[in-house]
């Protein structure tokens, strides 16, 4: 097995990026991507796949840009994937597919994100699945997300007609409002989108069930119904302070910022511009807000988390991106008030931190040390703890079943829901995960629709 160095995709440097929205990681370059894809062993097992949730024929397409053949790496990609573009630059390949590859034991994997970007990105001919005539069978997909947007693409390629209903003005969920430019643009988010229209699904947006339209009314008009509303319903700390102005949820201030525009001065929706910001959390939707924030002008930018490095659940990428930008990291660090003066924030109140035996989730328990209270003086909180479903859909529709963490109870081998008809995926079943668990849960969902309606036959 000759020894080839993993290919380093190009980035904007720290200094030019911090001062804009532009999108750090570059990608490769042809060249880059043919010796890259060199590296792949074309293993007939083909571990990765196993490690994809959706699938993609790993081996295949890469063995297709080792030819220098693109578009047929993209078509082979596209078989299972309809987000490549979007995968290949926001999916943890580190612990799914790559780290099944056996390249990972000697100088490390084969970077199969960054070459799905490359033939995402770099392919002449879209590619469009289009069914060659309608099966007389219509489903409805609630929320445009991954879930969402990969339920309907397998749904139309099948014949279906499917209309996507989405709560706000643009589609592509938590693509849109949650993820920031400088980490996947929304003109690619767009163009996605686009393809999916080219099948023939309909997208009727500002529209939310539950309110505009009811479940009862959509039940009796289309024979499926796919659930993929996500989760977008934020958590706090419950600790005193949270209600002062300054304080956002992550989930309402990247959506200020990534839908709304807040960060161009003509926005309809502005968003306060902190000067020293705390971040509480240390997922990648902290990390995202963090950098957002270091965009936006401020002059410091805290992650407060009270676990350590090792324990921190961001993608490793995302970290160092956020340290190269000068994010500072308070780690063992744990919140007990937000300090105000004239109902705005004026500090938060902390005290360190140290692990313990584990706990239910398998990591150590974060116990306070007596005595070692400070503050962390700061003008804006930006609480990224998590998030769960929104109750709108489910309180309006109360034969629904739900946990009592409001996540839609799911056969978890059919995606089916308690009621006939009715399935579900994505964050609304497993609360906050990743894009590409979602398309798994929307793909899944497509095949047993599909069998439901007779149109596949049942396995």
């Amino acid at each position: 097995m000759p020894r080839i160095e993993r290919q380093h995709q190009r980035e904007l440097p720290p200094e030019e990026r911090k001062k804009n929205f532009e999108e750090v990681a570059l990608g490769y370059t042809l060249e880059q991507a043919k010796t890259e894809a060199s590296r792949c062993l074309s293993c007939k097992h083909a571990p990765c796949v196993k490690g994809c949730p959706v699938n993609v024929q790993i081996p295949q397409f890469i063995a297709a840009l080792k030819e220098g053949d693109i578009d047929k790496a993209n078509r082979i990609i596209k078989q299972t994937n309809n987000l490549p573009g979007v995968c290949g630059r926001v999916c943890p390949q580190e612990t799914q597919c790559e780290v099944q590859c056996l390249r990972n034991k000697l100088e490390g994997p084969v970077a199969i994100g960054t070459l799905e970007r490359f033939a995402a990105d770099n392919a002449d001919q879209p590619t469009i699945n289009k069914a060659e005539k309608k099966c007389g069978k219509k489903a409805a997909v609630i929320g445009s997300g991954p879930a969402g947007l990969t339920c309907a693409a397998d749904l139309a390629a099948a014949g279906v007609d499917v209309t996507i209903f989405e709560a706000f003005h643009l589609p592509g969920g938590v693509l849109v409002y949650g993820i920031p430019e400088f980490r996947l643009p929304k003109k690619l988010v767009q163009k996605e989108i686009d393809e999916l229209v080219q099948l023939g699904v309909k997208i009727e947006t500002n529209t939310v069930i539950g309110k505009t339209i009811l479940m009862e009314e959509l039940l009796e008009e289309f024979d499926a119904i796919f659930i993929s509303t996500g989760a977008g319903l934020p958590q706090f700390m419950g600790i005193a302070g949270e209600n002062l102005n300054g304080v956002y949820s992550a989930n309402e201030y990247l959506t200020r910022v990534n839908l709304m525009k807040a960060y161009r001065q003509d926005a309809h929706t502005p968003v306060y511009k902190g000067k020293n910001v705390a971040v509480l959390g240390a997922g990648n939707v902290a990390m995202d807000a963090a950098r957002t924030a270091v965009r936006l002008g401020a002059d410091s930018v805290r992650i407060v988390y009270r676990r350590g490095r090792e324990e921190m659940p961001a993608r490793v990428e995302e970290v160092r991106h956020a340290e190269e930008e000068g994010v500072i990291f308070e780690l063992l660090t744990n919140p007990l008030e937000i300090e105000g003066e004239g109902g705005r924030v004026k500090g938060m109140r902390c005290v360190r931190m140290q692990l313990g035996e584990p706990d239910a989730s398998g990591r150590r328990r974060p116990l306070p040390i007596p005595g070692t209270e400070f503050l962390i003086e700061c003008d804006q909180v930006i609480v990224a703890i998590g998030t769960s479903p929104n109750p709108l859909l489910k309180d309006s529709f109360s034969r629904l079943a739900t946990t009592q963490k409001g996540t839609i109870i799911v056969d978890e081998e059919s995606m089916r829901t308690n009621v006939e008809k009715v399935y579900a995926g994505g964050d609304a079943v497993t609360g906050a995960a990743t894009v590409i668990l979602a398309m798994g849960a929307g793909k899944k969902a497509a095949r047993h629709m599909l069998m439901e309606m007779g149109s596949l036959p049942k396995e």
